[in-house]
């Protein structure tokens, strides 16, 4: 037997680089995509991408002043081409969009409790807001004593959020059916209607008298 059997055996183990003590190949980074995305409408065009924006889309949206933008698509509304890249388009006017549907992150994540409190001061009003050519169906919040026909009036909110909504451009839906949320531009508002948001319709009055006391009709 060699003399130095067992000095190569040590080299051997040294030098031996099993797959545990390999260090673990490095993973690729993740792409981290920045801003928040958003589905925006205008007279003839459908954009989606992301807006650079911190906090609420509709905070952001109600300053009025231009929006920078990046992963853009585009396409024409009447759906005669797919979307396709925009990489030209680096900002948005909020005056040009007629309707935005919140896309993932465009609220800060809320409690149930957070969320009832924001909403405990409102009034729940089911609606539908005309804004030609699109009609929202859908639920908006305000303040008592505001109507829902005030929305019409020029105020410090350019846009006015329809939640549980639909947004439809003729008998079209508009967007992605899991989106809920619709930011509609009070600026081309020229309806508002209560309505049965099952049907989209002018709810009906009941058949038929009331059976004694006071209703809210007497009160108002």
């Amino acid at each position: 037997m060699p003399l130095n059997f067992l000095r190569r055996r040590k080299a051997e183990k040294k030098g031996t680089v099993t797959a545990a003590s390999a260090p673990a190949a490095a993973s690729p980074p993740r792409a981290v995509r920045s801003g928040i995305a958003f589905d925006g409408i205008t007279e003839e065009w459908r954009l989606i991408g992301r807006m650079d924006i911190d906090g609420r889309l509709s905070d952001a949206l109600n300053r009025r002043e231009s929006i920078a933008i990046h992963d853009v698509k585009w396409a024409p509304l009447d759906g005669s081409a797919p979307l396709a890249d925009a990489p030209g388009l680096r900002s948005v006017d909020p005056y040009d969009l007629i309707l935005v549907l919140a896309g993932e992150g465009s609220l800060p994540e809320l409690s149930d409790d957070e969320r009832a409190a924001h909403r405990v001061h409102k009034v729940s009003y089911d609606v539908a807001l005309e804004a030609p050519p699109f009609r929202v169906v859908g639920t908006v919040f305000l303040h008592p004593g505001s109507e829902p026909d005030r929305l019409l009036d020029r105020a410090t909110e350019m846009f006015v959020a329809v939640v549980d909504a639909v947004a439809w451009y003729g008998d079209q839906r508009v967007g992605d059916p899991d989106v809920e949320t619709v930011l509609v531009n009070r600026f081309y508002l020229r309806g508002v209607e209560q309505v049965d948001k099952r049907t989209g319709l002018k709810a009906q009055k009941l058949p038929g008298k009331p059976l004694g006391g006071i209703t809210w009709q007497d009160r108002s």
